[in-house]
């Protein structure tokens, strides 16, 4: 996909405002998470697939022994969670995105997309999104040292495919965030030190107030 579609991506999503429901008044119960959720599918599929690699690796022995079926089931639903998380739930739950792309010169450059600072953030899509992304490669480090401790070593194979690609949207989404923050922190420094908002405001008074000095001394 070229660059500039890419930049289309996040402008062109839903609008990912915070969903105000009120507590039932009858019941005194708080909404659930799915009807606080500005994306609610987006954000079962965000923990859909993660989960689902995890029980099989974990029950898959529990109703067969062909390790290669397990290491297969595990594999794609790995992979599916990849690129759910990377192309779709980060996107929409945080308004980030990352790709990398290669250059000619064999070096590869990685990008970063970010949402508007103006457009609101769903408290609930953000705190289960970033829960998720860093919650799974622990449970995986665990599942890697147990197979050290019992010598089950064919099982790191799952166990390495696993931590690439979730380390991968790690650090891919953690930069990502960091790169937004400044971006967003530069744009607030220009407006406040531009000719408008209140840097524009102490501008003109700190002018209009030499003016006036100078005024009185000639």
């Amino acid at each position: 996909m070229a660059t500039t579609d890419r930049q289309n991506l996040l402008s062109d999503a839903q609008p990912m405002g915070i969903n105000t429901l009120e507590p039932d008044l009858e019941t005194g119960n708080q909404p659930s998470i799915l009807k606080q959720s500005s994306h609610p599918v987006c954000l079962i599929f965000h923990f859909l697939f993660r989960i689902g690699a995890i029980c099989t690796y974990f029950f898959g022995t529990w109703f067969t022994d062909n390790f290669v079926l397990i290491f297969v089931l595990c594999v794609l639903m790995l992979v599916f969670d990849f690129w759910t998380v990377k192309n779709v739930s980060g996107r929409l739950l945080v308004g980030l995105r990352w790709w990398s792309e290669n250059k000619e010169d064999g070096t590869t450059t990685w990008l970063f997309e970010s949402r508007d600072s103006s457009r609101p953030l769903n408290p609930v899509d953000s705190r289960l999104f970033w829960t998720g992304l860093y919650v799974a490669p622990a449970v995986w480090v665990v599942f890697g040292v147990l197979c050290i401790l019992t010598f089950k070593l064919k099982w790191l194979l799952i166990v390495a495919v696993a931590l690439a690609l979730n380390f991968a949207n790690v650090i891919g989404y953690t930069q990502c965030d960091k790169d937004a923050k400044q971006k967003w922190a530069s744009g607030f420094a220009s407006n406040m030190l531009g000719g408008s908002g209140a840097g524009g405001l102490m501008g003109g008074l700190v002018s209009r107030g030499i003016t006036r000095m100078a005024g009185s001394m000639f």
